[in-house]
């Protein structure tokens, strides 16, 4: 829009100076001469008509004459005007053609480059592309190309061969992989192209590179955050002592963030506690440090920490900011819930944000209200949640079906997603819960069904092989086949400690007690769970060590009183806690 109308600015300028250059002034003293102007009346006209063609759908021939008259007279806004109605025409080979002629007619003017790259990408001709990057690369002044090789990445995005992208990139940028000021953009912008063409490896010796180019910069270490997924030692060393130094904030919290992820508490605590340090204004490491410590089981530390980011964090109107204060209240009221504060839980809710997850709050409610005995009250909340979109209806019935099922009422919750299956067959998010509920409905083959149905829409997702796998170990079926799903599991996600808490269980029921042992307690100091607790504490206890299961039993029911592994254990055991 802003180019068409710069072009009709232009032009009525020009005009002005015809019309001026044809009348007879009183004075002709008074008024000095126009500025000559390369649009005749001739021209003039051309373009007026080419417009019209334009505007009447002979975009051929209004093209035609627009970039006639910009070769004639040399104008650049005729010339960009030409591939406009190219480009409107969906005309690539025209827009490229006039494009081009620009830059033959105007070979000083760097305009037209950006439009011959743009194009020849839309076009999919990457070997050009290569060419004209290196071209327009070539004529930048030095304080433009930092942005300009940074933008290469998304500029290459709609390529369809992207390994093809990242060998003319790199040709292209070979000459400034080597100069000192572009080194580090350079290596860091191959490293963006090669991990989005799948080379995880060579992406991260390009990011050790962009590293060793320049130690200060964040673009090697942003990029080495996004590789993290790969176990490559040389990059967590290079993340590592990158955090030894002086990095911003944000860094610091996303390599913590990539640590939880990967299920590496201890150290992505390490690293949020040096950032709540040296950085103790900047309040989302303060939420994410007490959510990780609510996570870990450390509650009194989690409600400090998250009651101070609720005050650091009070009159900051941004929206992720305000979606923070939902969940840093929304977690300090479970904390009091669970400690029996009922009065301080309902506070806590009191204070939440407009903006928070109508679906969130609604699920927080119910499980106070039902606390309380008031169950009627708390599906009441769950059903009158008002939904706008598909989505949100399908998080709705995802969060009534939980409620249900934590709440014994898991027959309520069958046909309630039964139906929304039904309008969504492959949704593996409602084929999941749905296992879940024919779990605790003991209809095994319907489950079973379920979990190998988001198998196939997600095979690389561990959860459901994990699910069917413990399920057959905790009825003691088909072990080898348990054995066999959960190390399936395991393999898509080795550091998850529910995970390797299934793999304990399955080996245990297997006879393995030692192995079991091994993998349960590992699993429990990295995530303190109570139906982990559940699972090693039967094991010490079957082994002979009945105090250290009784003593692991009891801090399973202080991190949740109601867990229904954990207190069908208890029973089983007739063990009085």
């Amino acid at each position: 829009m802003m180019v068409c109308m710069k072009f009709w600015f232009r032009l009525a300028i020009l005009s002005s100076c015809i019309v001026g250059a044809w009348a007879q002034p009183a004075d002709p003293k008074a008024v000095p001469p126009p500025a000559a102007s390369a649009l005749d009346a001739v021209l003039f006209y051309q373009v007026l008509l080419g417009e019209l063609n334009v505007r009447e759908g002979s975009a051929g021939a209004g093209f035609s004459m627009v970039l006639d008259a910009a070769r004639k007279t040399r104008d650049r806004a005729l010339f960009q005007r030409a591939v406009d109605i190219a480009l409107q025409a969906r005309s690539g080979d025209a827009a490229l053609q006039a494009a081009q002629t620009w830059k033959r007619e105007l070979p000083q003017d760097k305009e037209p480059n950006r439009f011959i790259l743009q194009i020849l990408l839309a076009l999919n001709r990457p070997d050009e592309a290569g060419q004209a990057l290196t071209v327009s690369l070539s004529e930048l002044p030095s304080a433009e190309l930092g942005g300009a090789i940074a933008s290469v990445p998304r500029l290459f995005a709609p390529l369809q061969d992207k390994n093809r992208a990242v060998e003319v990139v790199e040709k292209a940028l070979a000459k400034f992989i080597v100069q000192a000021p572009t080194a580090v953009t350079a290596w860091t912008t191959i490293g963006r192209m090669r991990r989005d063409a799948g080379q995880e490896n060579l992406a991260i010796e390009a990011a050790l590179k962009a590293r060793q180019a320049d130690k200060s910069a964040p673009g090697p270490i942003i990029l080495g955050l996004s590789l993290m997924g790969s176990d490559n030692p040389k990059l967590q060393a290079m993340l590592d002592d990158a955090m030894q130094g002086s990095v911003l904030p944000e860094l610091r919290l996303g390599y913590a963030r990539t640590l939880i992820s990967q299920q590496q508490f201890s150290k992505a605590l390490q690293e949020l506690t040096q950032l709540n340090s040296k950085h103790p204004e900047f309040a989302e490491g303060w939420l994410i440090r007490g959510l990780l410590l609510q996570d870990m089981g450390q509650t009194a530390e989690a409600q400090q920490h998250l009651s101070h980011f609720v005050q650091l964090n009070a009159k900051n109107t941004a929206p992720e900011q305000q979606a923070g204060q939902a969940e840093a209240l929304m977690t300090l009221s479970q904390i009091a819930q669970r400690q029996g504060q009922l009065d301080q839980a309902q506070k806590w809710l009191a204070q939440m944000p407009a903006t928070a997850d109508p679906i969130k709050l609604a699920s927080r409610q119910a499980d106070l209200l039902a606390q309380q005995g008031r169950m009627g009250e708390a599906r009441l909340v769950l059903t009158q949640v008002k939904t706008n979109t598909p989505e949100q209806a399908k998080r709705k019935t995802l969060a009534q079906s939980q409620w249900l099922r934590e709440h014994l009422q898991s027959a309520h919750a069958y046909p309630l997603v039964q139906a929304a299956l039904k309008e969504s067959p492959e949704d593996a998010d409602l084929a999941t819960e749905l296992a879940m509920v024919t779990e605790k409905l003991q209809r095994h083959d319907e489950m079973e069904r379920l979990l190998r149905l988001v198998m196939k829409l997600r095979p690389k997702d561990p959860q459901a092989f994990n699910a069917l796998g413990y399920s057959l170990a905790d009825r003691h079926v088909r072990l080898p086949e348990a054995r066999q799903l959960i190390e399936q599991a395991v393999a898509l996600a080795p550091q998850d400690p529910y995970i390797q808490d299934s793999l304990g269980w399955v080996a245990f029921r297997q006879g393995q007690n030692s192995e079991a042992l091994k993998i349960l307690q590992a699993a429990y100091k990295t995530k303190p769970d109570a139906e982990i607790a559940a699972h090693l504490g039967e094991v010490l206890w079957t082994m002979g060590q009945t105090q250290e299961a009784g003593a692991i039993w009891r801090e399973g029911l202080l991190l949740k009183a109601d867990n229904e592994t954990l207190l069908d254990t208890l029973k089983r055991f007739n063990f009085k806690p």
